[in-house]
């Protein structure tokens, strides 16, 4: 993995990436600094702050500061929401209605390390989505979240019974097949078992809006990663009376 490759814009302030999933933000508590994004960006660059984080299952954009007045500033702008934060995501099933907000308060769930659920007594947290296109066994949904919580997302699509495809702590591990898409899917000649199309969270940081330290609005966008763009492509070549609502 090289860092160039995974830059989408630098500045003399800040460095925004597009990470791939299955890598840390930063490193984990065995401190193997090359395993994290973090990491490779202290090795590119020296000096790197840490602004926002993403899970590690989770792709998309990224932003880090590269100096300690920039660090104050862009982590203000999310703490006071004055960052813009979209993602795409595929859900199990599909929502309705296909527009929507969800304002669930979070909190550490009781018993189980790492996880979190909703509460009343939990953190206020705000999520808007938009069904972007519906195939009926999954949907493809565009989210804004208001505010930043652990797992914000996956913990609010498991509370509307849709929850993220691949999500193992809140929905299913199952891996999305080109088999459960495909009718009269074939397997290949020389293969013994089915490889999936997607093995991952299926969700990914689409967008950033912010206003830079020179008062320059600026948006930051990485594709829908490929993984999830082949599930798509498959849906939408595939899903009986489906009908194109945007081609990503």
């Amino acid at each position: 993995m090289r860092i160039n490759d995974l830059i989408i814009k630098e500045t003399p302030d800040y460095v925004i990436v597009n990470k791939p999933a299955g890598v840390l933000t930063i490193p984990d508590r065995h401190d193997n600094q090359l395993s994290s994004v973090q990491g490779l960006l202290k090795k590119h660059f020296g000096n790197i702050f840490t602004v926002h984080r993403l899970d590690k299952d989770t792709s998309g954009v990224i932003l880090f500061a590269k100096n300690e007045v920039a660090h104050k500033y862009y982590s203000q702008a999310f703490e006071g929401r004055n960052v813009q934060k979209f993602y795409l995501g595929l859900v199990n099933g599909q929502l309705v209605p296909a527009t929507g907000t969800i304002q669930e308060a979070i909190a550490e769930h009781p018993i189980t390390k790492g996880k979190m659920v909703t509460a009343k007594k939990g953190k206020a947290s705000h999520t808007d989505y938009e069904v972007l296109d519906a195939f009926g066994l999954y949907s493809l949904v565009k989210f804004q979240i208001h505010t930043g919580r652990t797992h914000q997302i996956r913990v609010h699509m498991k509370h509307v019974g849709h929850p993220i495809a691949v999500d193992e702590m809140y929905g299913t591990a199952t891996p999305v097949l080109l088999s459960a898409i495909k009718k009269g899917y074939k397997l290949g000649k020389h293969d013994v078992e089915e490889r999936p199309l997607l093995s991952r969270l299926a969700l990914h940081s689409f967008q950033l809006h912010f206003t830079d330290q020179q008062g320059e609005a600026q948006v930051a966008e990485a594709p829908l990663a490929k993984d999830i763009q082949a599930v798509v492509t498959q849906l939408r070549k595939n899903s009986s009376g489906y009908i194109p609502k945007l081609v990503l």
